[in-house]
């Protein structure tokens, strides 16, 4: 039975910044189809008609070639840049491969099998619990979470092999701290130069024949009116600037927890939250195995100068300023909302609440007096809100009754006189494809004699 043709055309070429990445451009108005099966083969999508082939063995033209061939066999056409065809019939060898008993075939498959690993941390599925550092080479444990298979790993990049495995987590751990105890660290390794190159090989990439979008302008507003910005790089940034936290993976990926050394405060993030779900809760405890202190939540818009004000906050390690028991007093209010009162926020008082609302009342804090006389129950006495008006918040910000007096001082002092950025509606801007810039034919390639290389 012959292989019907399909409407369909990819463009494989070299990547524009990565000298071993490969783009796919997809066309035609079946185009879908190949776009499906590259994603699938885990080429990553970059654009609704691109994508690109990112790996940590440098064996993109390899791979490229191999989906060439299927894409062909499933009757779409396939076109190749001389240049990029040139990488695919260039024979190179790693300098100084630490096992040179293998030939150039059994070579690539221990690269897959380590690509194979990497894209599983990458995507979730495989759960890193731990790394060490044994004599220059860097080893892990974790957990395959659809089997529940444990792995000891040993090596990184191309190189990465499973050395062992285990039939539970609590198993591989214990044998893990067992050896690597003094140079243990919990979740993954920091990221390679390898890991980052192809890490910006999927997310730097001028897509050939659009005209770049122009920088949407920004505007300077207060602080609590400011862009959400990206809140994820917000948590990635103070962790790395801070090594007494260190960042847990759950079970989902949805969420990420990060632990103070001494595992008496933790902060939870929920990926993806939506702009007024909690997205944050910060919770302080007098011992890793006590009840809360307090507890804090921020909805998914809050902007990013508040969350990098409560960040700051919790780096200075004054966390654990307020002792249970001690009763929420009117020093107590003062001392937390004096930032306001200097500012000349609109002090109101309305049964339980009391409230401090921005002269401009598209921002406030309020004070819920009921809550703060039951503090074991952990209510929402504080509340910050921005947006049209209380009911309606753009975001909100809430504590319970024990958060220090310290911590929220510094946020009303960044809601009184921070500011931040804000980008403006775009205004008639959109994404053009110059009519002059398709792809022309690109004439068969004979491939003369095969160059080497060495990496």
């Amino acid at each position: 039975m012959s292989t019907p043709f399909l409407d369909a055309h990819v463009l494989l070429d070299s990547h524009p910044t990565h000298s071993s990445a490969v783009t796919a451009l997809p066309t035609g108005s079946q185009a879908h189809i190949p776009h499906l099966g590259l994603e699938a083969a885990n080429w990553h999508v970059v654009a609704t008609n691109t994508l690109v082939l990112a790996r940590i063995d440098h064996e993109e033209p390899y791979w490229a070639e191999q989906a060439a061939q299927q894409l062909a066999a499933d009757g779409i056409t396939v076109e190749i840049t001389p240049q990029l065809r040139k990488a695919m019939d260039e024979d190179w060898t790693w300098a100084d491969y630490p096992m040179p008993w293998c030939t150039r075939t059994e070579i690539r498959e221990v690269s897959n099998e380590a690509q194979t690993i990497y894209d599983d941390i990458r995507h979730g599925r495989l759960l890193i619990h731990a790394h060490a550092d044994d004599s220059h080479a860097t080893v892990a444990v974790g957990t395959y979470l659809s089997s529940g298979k444990s792995v000891y790993l040993h090596g990184e990049n191309h190189l990465r092999q499973v050395a062992d495995t285990f039939d539970s987590p609590a198993q591989a751990l214990v044998a893990f701290e067992k050896v690597h105890g003094g140079t243990m660290r919990p979740g993954p390794a920091p990221m390679t130069d390898i890991e980052h190159d192809a890490v910006q090989a999927r997310t730097s990439f001028a897509i050939p024949g659009v005209e770049p979008v122009p920088a949407p302008e920004q505007e300077t507003v207060p602080a609590y009116a400011a862009d959400a910005g990206d809140h994820d790089a917000l948590l990635n940034a103070f962790l790395a600037a801070h090594d007494d936290w260190a960042k847990w993976r759950t079970w989902s990926d949805d969420t990420t927890h990060a632990i103070h050394e001494d595992q008496t405060l933790r902060i939870e993030r929920i990926h993806d939250a939506p702009a007024h779900e909690t997205a944050w809760t910060v919770a302080a405890y007098e011992t890793p195995v006590s009840d809360r202190m307090w507890i804090l939540t921020a909805t998914g818009a809050t902007p990013a100068p508040v969350l990098q004000e409560l960040l700051e906050h919790l780096a200075d390690g004054d966390g654990w300023s307020t002792a249970v028991g001690t009763p929420v007093d009117e020093k107590t209010v003062t001392a937390a909302t004096q930032p306001l009162a200097k500012a000349g926020w609109k002090h109101t008082v309305d049964g339980r609440w009391i409230r401090w609302t921005s002269p401009t009342a598209d921002a406030g804090v309020q004070f819920d007096a009921f809550a703060a006389q039951h503090p074991t129950r952990n209510l929402a006495t504080w509340t910050i809100w921005a947006g049209p008006n209380p009911d309606h918040p753009t975001w909100t910000l809430t504590a319970s009754p024990h958060t220090p007096s310290t911590l929220l001082a510094d946020l009303a002092e960044n809601l009184a006189h921070g500011t931040g950025t804000r980008h403006l509606p775009a205004t008639g801007r959109e994404r053009r494809t110059s009519p002059d810039t398709t792809p022309s034919a690109i004439p068969a390639v004979v491939a003369g004699p095969t160059a080497s290389r060495t990496r």
